[in-house]
Order: structure tokens, then sequence, then C-alpha cells
């Protein structure tokens, strides 16, 4: 690899965090007091430009999902090939004779806009309990729960998020902004229609922002979008900074970098609060919309096919783990598969919106 190369690999590193955790074939940690093993940073940084390097023609082969970098069975980063079923022809034998590892997770989907059949939240919480996150609540409205523009059934309040003294309500484009379709100034609802929400009378603030998803088709090779991201303009006495009581409480406002390891939970509108590690990072992937689909680089990929379901779409993935690491804000949730969880880094969608989680 030459030295631009791999520098600019080396600063992507660095850019998701140093402080990696790398996993022996048993389960137990490598190396969690004292850093990295002196192999990581640069086997993570040619892992990295292994993948980028093969991201074209890999993503080329129907029936391939996506890539992500990974944590093979030695414990070092390895490229891994995620496949939309089993039995993928074409698949080549090596990347320049390195290997790598792939993983049946089926298509990733985005996890808004869900039909009405979306299931219980997984604590087993009944529709009129308090602590359903598909009911509506009284004003302010916790985090979590359901939510959408008025056209879209429903999916997840992140947080909220504030720019100076302006109060904003945080979700996914296709959960507020209706894939690029809805206007500016719609009214978005808690809870989203599927659950019952009515425009006007159910309204928690309208669409302020949001960052256009550019979809594969009509062009001749996808675009690559890094956040499926919208904010509302709300108040504080529409919405509140913490989860319902059988959630993880209030994020903290100070967010961590994503690491390969790392115990992280959500609390969303479908599933409830769910808990499991980081599988993946610099995934990217190719993700179904309703009526066309988008390519997402530089995502993470949590493992766990009870993480996330539909209607997720929006929940704040934070860390988990003792009281002082846990409740930092990680990723955004956006889509699945029937394996795995996908997320954006929040980092870029605060700075996409120049706002900060409202948190503690």
């Amino acid at each position: 690899m030459s030295g631009k190369r791999f520098a600019r690999y080396a600063t992507l590193v660095a850019a998701i965090g140093l402080d990696l955790v790398f996993f022996r074939p048993t389960g137990g940690p490598a190396d969690v007091g004292g850093g990295l093993p002196a192999f990581a940073h640069d086997d993570l940084a040619a892992a990295m430009a292994l993948q980028e390097r093969h991201n074209p023609d890999l993503l080329d082969i129907p029936g391939v999902a996506g890539t992500a970098v990974s944590i093979g069975l030695d414990g070092r980063p390895v490229v891994k090939v995620y496949l939309a079923s089993a039995g993928i022809v074409g698949l080549p034998a090596s990347l320049d004779g390195h290997g790598y590892v792939t993983e049946v997770t089926g298509a990733f989907r985005a996890l808004g806009d869900m039909p009405a059949s979306a299931g219980d939240p997984s604590d087993g919480t009944g529709e009129n309990e308090p602590t359903d996150p598909r009911q509506s609540f009284p004003r302010p409205v916790p985090i979590g729960v359901s939510t959408g523009q008025i056209d879209v059934t429903a999916g997840t309040i992140a947080a909220r998020v504030v720019s100076g003294s302006t109060v904003y309500a945080l979700s996914n484009n296709h959960v507020y902004a209706n894939r690029n379709a809805a206007k500016l100034g719609d009214h978005v609802l808690q809870p989203g229609t599927v659950d019952g929400g009515v425009n006007p009378t159910d309204a928690i603030g309208s669409l302020h922002d949001f960052e256009p998803i550019r979809f594969c088709s009509p062009f001749p090779t996808c675009p690559a979008n890094q956040i499926d991201a919208a904010i509302a303009t709300t108040t504080i006495d529409q919405l509140g900074n913490s989860t319902p009581g059988n959630g993880y409480g209030t994020p903290r406002t100070e967010t961590v970098k994503a690491r390969l390891g790392m115990e992280v939970q959500k609390y969303g509108r479908t599933t409830g609060h769910t808990l499991s590690r980081i599988s993946g990072i610099n995934a990217t992937m190719n993700v179904g919309f309703r009526d066309n689909t988008a390519r997402f680089a530089g995502q993470i990929v949590i493992s766990g096919g009870n993480f996330s379901g539909p209607g997720d779409s929006g929940s704040l993935i934070v860390s988990a783990g003792s009281d002082e690491e846990a409740r930092h804000p990680v990723a955004l949730l956006f889509a699945g598969s029937q394996t795995s969880t996908l997320a954006n880094p929040i980092d870029l969608v605060l700075e996409r919106f120049d706002v900060s989680i409202d948190g503690n």
C-alpha cells in the first residue's frame, strides 16, 4: 500500500476511534484496559483500504448487500461481505490474496414507514400501558416513541436536539421527510398515523430541515449517502429528552465514536429497549426503500436480529455498560435486515444540522 493511501485510512481509523476493542475467538476481551494490540492500528487501516478497493466489484455482484470491516476469528480486522441469501455466485476466492468472511443477513431495508402489523415492544408491555412506545403520550412526549410526518405510518423519535435556544426533534429523513417527498413546515405527529396519530391534533412540531437521500435509480452508478436524517422544530413543552421509564433514560450530550465490539442499546417504537454489540464499521450497504434503493457509506452495523424491527427507524443508539460509560450517543438507527441493524454515525448527523443532543 502506498504511503499516501495508508495515511488516508490511518486518518479514518482515528476518526472512528482508536480505542477499538478486539475479541479473542472465545469472546473474551483481548485488551480491555491497555488500548490496542500493537498490530491493530495498521491492520485496521489496511482492512479498510482493502474493502474500499474492492467495493465497486463486490457491490456489483447480484445478491451482495454490502461490505464492512469486522473482526475475524483470529481477533484481527477483516473485510466482511453481507449476502442477501445463501449461494451467491460470482464471489471472488480472495481479495488481492487476502481472505475475507461472508455473512448471510438478508437484504437491508429502511425500518420506518412500516406496515400496520409491525409487532409489540420487546418488553411485553400492552397497548394501554404508559410505557408502550406506540401509544399517544402526554406532552411533553418522551423520546424513543412513535412519530412520523403526516404521510408516514410511523418511525421513532431519536432525541431532543438544540441549536442555541432553538429546540428540534431528530429522526430519519424517511420518517420526518417522507423520503424527500415532504415539504418544509409539514407537521410531524406523536404517535405516527399507524398508531392513531391525527393531524393537526397530535402534532409536536414541523419539518425544519432534512438531508436529501440520493437513490440509485435513475443513476448508472449508485451515489453514496452518509446519513438518513431530518429535524423538526418543536419546544420543550412538546418534547422531553428522556425515554419512557422502561428505557435507558436520558442520553448524555457527549457523543462517543463507534468501536468494534462496543456494547450499545436503543429504545424504539417497535422493539422497545434492546441491547447488542457493534459488529461492523465503515460499512457500505445497499438499502431498500419502498420504491427504490439507496447506497450508504461509512455506516455502523449492530449484530442481532432482535435489536430492531420495522418502525424503529430514527431510534438513537447509545453506549451501554457501566453507569459512567452508558448513554453516550453513538449512532442513528435507520435500516436493518433479518440479522443486523444499520446506523449512521451520530456525529455526522449532528454536524449536518449544527445541533447537539439535549441530554445530561
